[in-house]
């Protein structure tokens, strides 16, 4: 007899204290893995996603929406008598408790974590900072401030150019996926050991993470120029180098037709696939030439070798550019806009990017799961209203609808 399907993370209750997207990206991973993730929000207000960047008035922002699918919504007076009692059945009935305050905002609340320790000794304690104990503890970081402090503006652009932001969110997002896994492998631990912990990741620890491979060419750079990026001129710290691939494989993204901002494709040459791209670019000699056949001689001239592949893509459409080298097994992407990837038909058909039906807005389209299980198969459903679930929630933990008309007279909740 088959078993009745479940979720990965069913039985296991989460309540979210997040807000804007480092924290809810995070719990909404939990939440497409089937864990019962509780939004704790302030009465009358909400993240303050929810009316920020709106695209219509009045309504729920597209910001808080695709960060916050899968979720319940219940509201909370963190500061009022009563909803300190709420609060705390609350954790005392929650696995996991989320955050991503700015330091000391939790403790301030009365809530450090050897209270929430006693109150729930089995609970996992998980919080997003900026930084990690020391000088830079208490400053404030956003996305962009995480990418400029962990290795990624530093390294990101073009030579003579300034330091950029990449479009990835790589601070907030990035952050939420550790986060994740900190908080997988807490609930794992407490299998065999009976004890909640703390877990903590600082975005800054993240895009650093993310950025380990420029911080292994600093050390490489104390034997000398780094052979496979194209600047001509090194210092002692790791250049900015455009569209190389900074693999062991040289990239580049090369103009495709007819020439609009997004018309490249990224083309990568690898030793294997220079006779069929010198054949495909109507210059086959220089597979046997000795100053382009192998890739020791074509390193010194790459940007020559990409001039030549970009005479031959500027005929072509990256789609047809992509199914030529695709065909002789050259490894190339077109760069696809985000109007390209909206309105993909594959990407819809894996669930990639997905359609979802909100009692307000109407349909809009999101991300979809990234993490495939086949045994826990994700329908992604709409973000919860504000404190919509205030009734179903604080009905389970005890309370009677007489009291919660009480509580939601008193603004608590």
């Amino acid at each position: 007899m088959g078993k009745t399907p479940t979720k990965a993370l069913e039985g296991v209750k989460v309540l979210d204290m997040t807000h804007v997207q480092s924290g809810p990206s995070s719990t909404q991973l939990l939440a497409w893995l089937g864990a019962d993730v509780i939004k704790l929000e302030t009465p009358g207000k909400g993240d303050i996603t929810r009316g920020q960047l709106r695209d219509l008035p009045d309504v729920d922002s597209l910001y808080f929406t695709m960060l916050n699918c899968n979720k319940r919504s219940i509201t909370l007076n963190m500061k009022a008598p009563e909803g300190k009692e709420v609060f705390e059945k609350l954790v005392a009935d929650v696995d996991v408790l989320v955050e991503n305050f700015g330091p000391g905002v939790v403790e301030r609340f009365g809530y450090p974590w050897e209270k929430l320790q006693e109150i729930n000794d089995r609970l996992v304690y998980a919080s997003i900072k900026g930084f990690g104990p020391g000088r830079y503890a208490d400053f404030k970081a956003y996305e962009v401030i995480a990418q400029a402090m962990g290795g990624s503006m530093s390294t990101t652009g073009f030579e003579d150019g300034p330091p950029l932001a990449t479009g990835a969110q790589i601070g907030d997002s990035g952050t939420g996926i550790h986060l994740v896994a900190g908080i997988l492998a807490a609930l794992y631990q407490r299998t065999n050991t009976g004890r909640g912990q703390r877990v903590q990741v600082a975005m800054q620890d993240a895009v650093l993470n993310l950025c380990r491979v420029k911080l292994r060419d600093q050390q490489r750079l104390t034997h000398g120029p780094l052979g496979e990026y194209p600047n001509e001129q090194f210092s002692d710290e790791v250049p900015r180098s455009g569209n190389a691939s900074g693999g062991g494989q040289p990239g580049w993204a090369v103009r495709c037709a007819p020439g609009g901002p997004n018309d490249y494709i990224y083309v990568i040459i690898q030793p294997v696939g220079w006779a069929p791209l010198t054949r495909l670019i109507g210059k086959p000699e220089l597979a046997e030439d000795p100053a382009w056949a192998t890739p020791e001689v074509r390193l010194s001239k790459l940007d020559k070798a990409f001039a030549l592949i970009e005479e031959w893509t500027e005929k072509h459409t990256k789609w047809e550019v992509m199914d030529q080298l695709n065909a002789h097994n050259i490894p190339c992407g077109p760069i696809l806009s985000t109007k390209e990837i909206i309105e993909d038909e594959t990407l819809a058909q894996l669930g990639t990017v997905v359609e979802v039906d909100h009692p307000e807005r109407g349909p809009f389209k999101t991300v979809g799961n990234p993490l495939k299980l086949s045994d826990s198969v994700v329908e992604v459903q709409r973000p919860p209203l504000l404190g919509e679930h205030n009734d179903e929630v604080l009905g389970a933990l005890g309370y009677s609808a007489d009291r919660l008309a009480g509580l939601r007279a008193a603004g608590v909740i």
